[in-house]
This record gives structure tokens, sequence and C-alpha cells, in this order.
């Protein structure tokens, strides 16, 4: 079939944002006090990983200096040296003026009274997480978001455009090229300024709690434009969700333990205590591989997550959603204990930004998971990824705001070239063969053994970034190949164990301060060669 030219729509906006989750909501609030912002979204329903997040969202919201000093070195300590120290201090101090503005916007979290109603989750030394709904954190504050954006005259919101890349000029962002998934057809969005928000990564990994949109495709889109990556090694794997052959990997919140929940072996032993003094309320690395270990020597698919002690009122009404859905799967939480296991959940690596989430290429941005700003480290502290969309999403904001319009030349839309595409069951196996061996060998224990062999399999797979491609299941296909690249490369080049990356050939750290790893498209050509 010959190749056929397609009329490509051509759109101006002042700031164009890439993904509608909690960051990028905040972006696009923030941006539209300076110009008009178009927010794309991918796929008609506007799925990202923040309306899935239970737990809540951590700050000091009394702004006492004890407090906040608390969530400080809690998160510190949790990150394992590898935070950054002014990221952090910018996480914690400005929090509780996001949380407040989002109350003032219509987000409703639980109460106690007139108190709100603090939980503690792992490795928090007090207190201090907010939620709503029980256990529906994300989608409220999601819902609170989209509400405020709607109401702003300068914001756009689109829904069904697959961000394919971005456009540049030279080392300049101006804009990028969509995908029109109602109409197949591509879209040219030009922009002063562009945000990424795209979220994370976990499909790249046979089990995880991520929706299916969590394909990479921003880290894949900035690394293709030239972007500097950062510490995409440290993959962070939630140590319980749901473990049942019919059912998804739906995750158990970490608020579950710290509301009293106990993990227990095969024979109903508790086991954590001999893992860690802190027990069910270790760091969420520590608890992964506990359970991890427990399921690899009792050769069991998974440990069991009890809550039957607690009073089932309060059970229910503590944890809504997750009760409801487990009961759908046949699992009455009140009554039984839960088949858990790990899964991917949180990149913590990504496109590397300073502290007003500027990337290394002029005129981008990038908040949210898709970003590295150094907040959580090694490993993310639970319930801070919320509290850094917000913080970071009205930072970056504020930053592109204050940026003059640049006086560059006009940046004509070529015709767009549509190519006959491969099978969609070949990209379909791709897929099923890349999340089983990143799960495999570039999971939750690494070795350099494991992950060249990860990279010989990866090479077989190349064919699919040379490959032509306009539909949504190829491109995500090719971000995903780039994103899982990303993490064995960098994985192969830390040797050590440090938070969520753990090598067992180097179990142990260093010693004295580890480094940031950074990685560009040219540190991967040896794999394409």
């Amino acid at each position: 079939m010959a190749n056929r030219r397609k009329t490509v729509s051509e759109v101006k906006t002042d700031f164009l944002v890439i993904g509608g989750g909690v960051a990028g909501l905040r972006a696009a609030i923030g941006a539209s006090r300076y110009g008009k912002v178009i927010l794309l979204n991918k796929g008609l329903k506007s799925e990202s990983n923040s309306q899935f997040a239970q737990g809540g969202i951590a700050a000091a919201l009394n702004e006492d200096e004890e407090g906040v000093q608390s969530h400080y070195q809690d998160t510190l300590d949790a990150g394992r040296g590898l935070c950054r120290e002014a990221a952090v201090k910018a996480l914690v101090e400005e929090g509780p003026q996001r949380i407040h503005e989002l109350i003032a916007w219509g987000a409703k979290f639980d109460k106690i009274g007139a108190e709100f109603a603090l939980a503690k989750e792992g490795a928090h030394s007090r207190r201090r997480i907010l939620r709503a709904k029980g256990d529906a954190t994300g989608h409220e504050i999601v819902r609170a978001l989209k509400s405020k954006a709607r109401k702003q005259k300068n914001i756009s919101i689109r829904n069904g455009y697959f961000t394919v890349d971005l456009l540049m000029e030279g080392a300049v962002c101006r804009g990028a090229w969509a995908l029109d998934e109602r109409r197949g057809l591509p879209a040219l969005f030009l922009a002063e300024r562009v945000i990424l928000a795209t979220g994370g990564a976990g499909q790249v990994y046979r089990r995880t709690t991520n929706p299916p949109v969590a394909t990479g495709d921003g880290i894949a889109m900035a690394l293709r434009a030239g972007a500097v990556l950062e510490d995409m090694e440290f993959f962070q794997f939630h140590p319980t969700s749901l473990a049942l052959p019919s059912a998804p990997s739906f995750l158990l919140s970490e608020a579950m333990r710290g509301e009293g929940a106990i993990l227990r072996d095969g024979e109903g032993k508790p086991f954590m205590d001999r893992y860690h003094p802190d027990a069910e309320l270790a760091p969420r690395d520590l608890v992964t591989r506990a359970i991890w270990d427990k399921m690899l020597h009792g050769d069991r698919p998974h440990v069991f997550l009890d809550l039957t002690h607690l009073n089932a009122s309060f059970v229910r009404e503590r944890f809504p959603k997750i009760y409801a859905t487990c009961l759908r799967y046949g699992v009455d939480i009140t009554k039984e204990p839960i088949p858990v296991a790990p899964s991917a959940h949180y990149l913590i690596g990504g496109v590397k930004t300073d502290l007003f989430g500027e990337t290394t290429l002029q005129r981008l941005w990038a908040v949210g998971e898709v970003a590295c700003v150094g907040v959580h480290g090694a490993n993310r502290l639970a319930s801070n990824s919320l509290l850094e969309g917000l913080v970071f999403g009205a930072r970056a904001a504020d930053s592109a705001g204050r940026m003059k319009k640049s006086s560059s030349s006009r940046i004509d839309s070529p015709p767009f070239q549509s190519f006959p595409p491969a099978p969609a069951d070949r990209y379909l196996l791709v897929q099923k063969e890349l999340r089983e061996a990143m799960w495999n060998q570039v999971g939750i224990i690494r070795s350099e053994a494991s992950i060249r062999k990860f990279i010989d399999k990866w090479r077989g797979w190349t064919w699919v970034l040379s490959a032509p491609a306009l539909s949504r299941l190829a491109l995500e296909t090719q971000n995903m190949l780039w994103v899982s690249a990303a993490v064995a490369q960098s994985a192969l080049g830390r040797r050590e164990s440090i938070g969520a990356h753990f090598r067992e050939d180097f179990p142990k750290s260093k010693g004295g301060r580890s480094e940031h790893s950074s990685l560009t498209r040219s540190d991967l050509e040896v794999l394409l060669s």
C-alpha cells in the first residue's frame, strides 16, 4: 500500500499540558493565570494513576515547625540518602498551603468531629495522612481539581489525544504531535511552553497496580527528544496487591497496615517482625522483599493480609472501596485474610528536573511521576506522591508563566505520512513477553546476569522501534520498550543495593553517599546496535 498523506490539524496555545492527573491539573490551573492552556488527555476516560491513589496525602497541616521538620526527616530517611534536600524542603513546607488551597476549591477530606481524620502509614513517625471517603483520596483530589479547572476560561481540556512526540527545534521544545484517537488523524499543538505530566510506567511489568494508560509515554518522548533521565533504576513495588487468578492486581492500601492489618505466611503465622523492628510499618521496599522472600521459600504465589481481628464495621467504613472490590472477587475482608503479593507501583525516577520542574530541554517542564525532582530519593515515602504533584505542579506553572515568549521562527507543519500498521497481535505478543521478562529479570530482585538476560531478549524486539506507527497500541509498545531499556540500563549501572533497587550480587550499599544516575538516548544506542 502506498504512503498516504493526511491533513494535519494545527492548534496554537500559550501552554500545552500533557496529562490530566493531579500534577497536570494543578499545573494547568496555575498556568491559566498567565495565558491560554490546552490540556491533552490520553484516552477518552481521562484515566490516571492519581485517581487510583487510596491511602491518602501526607502533610503537616498544623504547619508547626516540629510537624514540618518531622515530615522532612521521615522523607529523607525513607529516601536512603538520595533525596535532594531542597526538594524535600519545598515539598513539606509548601504542602500544607497546597492542601488548604485544595480544600478551598472543594476537596472534602474525612473528619472525626471537627478535626481531620489523620492516618499513619509505613515509615511515618506520626499520623499525618489525610484521606477522603476512606480509601478514595486520589479520586476526590482529581474531582476537586477538575472542577476548578473547568471553571477557568483559559483552560481547554481535550480527551482522546495520544501525544506521539515532542516537537523540537534544536534543544527547544515548541509543542507536540498527537494522535486524535476519535478520528485516527494526527494533530499538531504549537505551544510557547510545554509541561509533561503523563504519569508512570507500571505497565512494563507483569503485575502492576497502575491502570492500562501507564505506559511511560512522557518519559519515552522526552528521552527521544534528548532530555536527561535520572534514577530510572528505582521502581517501587507496592508490597500488597490483591493476588487472585481471576482478579487484577488491585492495590490494597498501606493504610490497612497502618490501622493494624497483619501480614501472615501460608501457615497463618505473622512474619514481619523477623525482618524489621517496625514489622508491618517498615518502609515499603523492606516489606516488599520480606513478602517476596516468604513467597519464594514457601513456594507460594502470595501471602495473606489479615484484618479479621479488627471491628468489621470499622473495616467496612474505613476501606469501603477495598471492601467492595475484594467482595466482588469472593473475599470478605472482615471474615477472611486477603491473598496479597507485590506489584509494580511507582516509578521514582523519570525526566530530570530542577526544583521548578524545568527539564534539561528548553521550554519543557515535567511534573509528577514522569519527573525526577529528587524528592523521593531511592524509596518514596508513602502518600508523598499526591503532595508532590500539587506542590511541583504549582511551581512548574509559575516557572513557565514567568518565562517570556520566544521570538522563534515559524514552524510549518509538514505533511504527515501514514503507513500500514503491523498486525495488532505482534504488538500484543511483544508487550506480554516484555512484561514477563521485566518482572522476572529486572524486578524486585535483580543481578547483572538477570539484567543482561533481559537486554539480550530486548534486542529481539527492536523491530518495533523502527516500524512506522500511528496506532495507540504500536505507539505504547514503542514507549514501553524505551522505558524498560532505561530501567534495565540504569539498574545495570548501579552496583549496590539501596532503597527500591536491590541487586542480589551487590546486596549492600556502597557506603558513604550514593550518587544519582543519569541517562540519555545516546546511552541506550548500544542496545540498538
